[in-house]
């Protein structure tokens, strides 16, 4: 979007991305807590929001402050709901505001990317599938589907991660127009 000539915010977790455009403004969080109190100071003022990091759908309710040692016996680690970002916003959307949201998933996927897109609000949700070849975390290369918020589904082929976001902004380009 920057690239567009949007001004950009990027709410970034921990993670090795060192280059970053220096007329981007980074705001650096350590957990989904963080991150969350930063995308609901952030979004009254924006007008186009991408959610695309995979914050955990679940927390450590308790975090130890030091090394947790070996003992006998099992150890149970309780988890909480982490706070649903994208939802949140979907909740407090204005008309003029759009809003676009990822989904990755290894099942069912273009279900449960449907569900996501009408419950979080969302106008659009681009499909990462766990099952495409050449696609995810591990790679260079990604395989999108962008389904928009009346159901339609569009497919792009693998290609590297630079193309694939020029995909995701001409799309958002497209929905705004």
């Amino acid at each position: 979007m920057y690239q567009e000539g949007c001004e950009v915010d990027l709410i970034l977790g921990p993670s090795n991305i060192k280059e970053i455009s220096s007329g981007i403004k980074v705001h650096r969080v350590t957990n989904a807590a963080s991150m969350f109190d930063k995308a609901i100071s952030l979004f009254d003022t924006c007008n186009i929001a991408v959610m695309s990091a995979a914050v955990a759908d679940y927390t450590p309710t308790h975090v130890a402050q030091e090394k947790i040692k070996k003992s006998e016996g099992e150890f149970t680690i309780t988890l909480s709901k982490t706070k649903d970002i994208l939802k949140h916003l979907g909740s407090i959307k204005k008309e003029h505001q759009c809003l676009i949201g990822f989904a990755l998933e290894s099942t069912n996927e273009k279900n449960y990317a449907l569900k996501k897109l009408t419950e979080k609000n969302a106008d659009a949700i681009v499909l990462n599938s766990l099952n495409d070849k050449g696609a995810g975390f591990s790679f260079d290369t990604n395989q999108i589907t962008i389904f928009d918020k009346q159901g339609n589904e569009e497919a792009y082929g693998l290609k590297s991660k630079k193309e694939v976001a020029k995909d995701i902004v001409d799309k958002i380009i497209r929905i705004l127009s």
